[in-house]
């Protein structure tokens, strides 16, 4: 076996789940792998305790605060299995001279077919046609074809690109909103880029494809609902913060909205949330990247820039 060279703490409770010839591969490595010891993502307190010694974590949503970071001066990097970065401390770990990296371009394939399903579920009751059935009933559920209608795309990234192809293949009408927007591509595929004030107004569905990284509040709340159709739907598969929960549930249950799926919440699992009470509206595991394909392709990425970070070489993907 070969002997370890440096500690690498899992965060991500999905790396190495499906493919163990991930851990496998690192340990080859030289790696020391220490598995999640909790079964979710990690607290700060915890890693507090837990990353102190680790040459390396691979993370998921675990708390990488300021002071997590700074009570491990052994850390070298730290390997997001994922894109989002919201729960990682840029600016410290920078300061710490400690390498940040992700896996952009690996699953934004399969986020966009869930965002698909969610709102050919939504328009056509698929979800509330199914437990009335099972229930023995037999209701007609008049939903809403997408042809000609408009999809609101907020974030033409690599999720948002791949969502209004799907799209346009259903022959639906494709605007964006981005702040910093592809113009080349968005002409190309012809989408016109508007404010978002225009794409709320204007939108049969919205799906919402942002990082919440980048805002400090929500982008979706009470004025930007009440901006939409009566008639839209609302699709968020990207980060829970990206919506006011609390201003979301009061336009389902007013009508002010038709309909949302969500595949992200501010707490997760969302196990007290008024949302579990609804039924114009459809809820999934935080789903969007979990396919067997998608995953390979996330772990394979992960694992190739953390050892690079630890050989002091340049990540596939550096963020900080």
């Amino acid at each position: 076996m070969t002997e370890s060279k440096w500690r690498v703490l899992i965060g991500s409770r999905s790396f190495g789940k499906r493919f163990p010839e991930h851990i496998t591969r690192l340990e080859e490595a030289g790696c020391q792998v220490i598995p999640n010891g909790v079964g979710r993502a990690y607290r700060a307190a915890e890693l507090l305790a837990e990353l102190p010694g680790m040459d390396a974590i691979i993370t998921g949503t675990d708390e990488l605060t300021a002071d997590v970071i700074a009570a491990a001066p052994s850390l070298k990097t730290i390997a997001k299995h994922g894109v989002g970065l919201e729960t990682i401390d840029l600016a410290a770990a920078k300061a710490g001279g400690i390498v940040v990296s992700a896996t952009p371009g690996t699953n934004h394939e399969s986020v966009a077919d869930l965002t698909l399903a969610l709102i050919l579920a939504l328009a056509r009751g698929v979800v509330q046609s199914h437990n009335d059935v099972a229930q023995g009933g037999w209701k007609a559920f008049y939903g809403m074809e997408l042809l000609d209608k408009t999809l609101g795309i907020v974030g033409l990234g690599r999720i948002g690109k791949a969502v209004c192809v799907r799209a346009q293949a259903f022959g639906m009408v494709v605007m964006a909103h981005d702040p910093y927007p592809d113009t080349a591509w968005a002409a190309a595929h012809s989408v016109p880029l508007v404010p978002l004030a225009e794409l709320l107004a204007q939108a049969d569905v919205l799906t919402l494809h942002a990082a919440a990284e980048m805002i400090d509040r929500p982008l979706i709340g009470a004025p930007e609902l009440a901006a939409m159709k009566p008639t839209a739907l609302l699709i968020n598969s990207a980060r829970g913060a990206l919506v006011d929960e609390v201003d979301l549930v009061d336009a389902l249950r007013t009508g002010q909205i038709a309909g949302a799926g969500l595949d992200a919440f501010d707490h997760e699992p969302p196990a007290a949330s008024p949302l579990l009470g609804l039924n114009n509206v459809i809820l999934t595991a935080h789903l969007g990247g979990r396919t067997v394909d998608a995953q390979r392709k996330q772990g394979e990425m992960c694992i190739e820039n953390l050892l690079r970070a630890l050989r002091g070489e340049e990540p596939l993907y550096r963020v900080a």
